[in-house]
C-alpha cells in the first residue's frame, strides 16, 4: 500500500522513483490517503475478529492506528527493528 507523502517521493532512492508506478509509493499528503480509506470500509469486509494490516513508516504509525480507531477496528502497532517495518494491525471487534 503507498504510504510516501507525495512531498517526499523525491526523496527516494533513484531506483524505486525511476522504475517503480508513481503510484505504488504516492500515500497522499501525509502518506496515509489510501490507509484511511482501506480502514473506513474495513469494516464492510472484515469477519468479525478479523485483521487488517498495513505496512507504513514507524513516523505515521500512530496517525495509522488513529485512522484505524476512527474506522472502528482495534490497532495496535507492530514493529521489528531486524527488518526495519513497522505494521499497524487493526481487529474487527466481535
Amino acid at each position: 500500500m503507498p504510504y510516501v507523502p507525495t512531498d517526499e517521493i523525491s526523496l527516494m532512492p533513484t531506483e524505486a522513483r525511476e522504475h517503480e508506478p508513481n503510484a505504488t509509493h504516492d500515500g497522499g499528503r501525509d502518506g496515509l490517503a489510501i490507509a484511511r480509506r482501506v480502514a473506513a470500509a474495513a469494516a464492510s469486509w472484515l469477519n468479525p475478529g478479523g485483521y487488517l494490516l498495513i505496512e507504513t513508516s514507524e513516523e505515521q504509525a500512530d496517525a495509522a492506528s488513529a485512522a484505524f480507531t476512527a474506522a472502528g477496528l482495534l490497532p495496535r502497532i507492530a514493529r521489528s527493528a531486524a527488518l526495519y517495518a513497522t505494521v499497524v494491525v487493526g481487529r474487527r471487534p466481535l
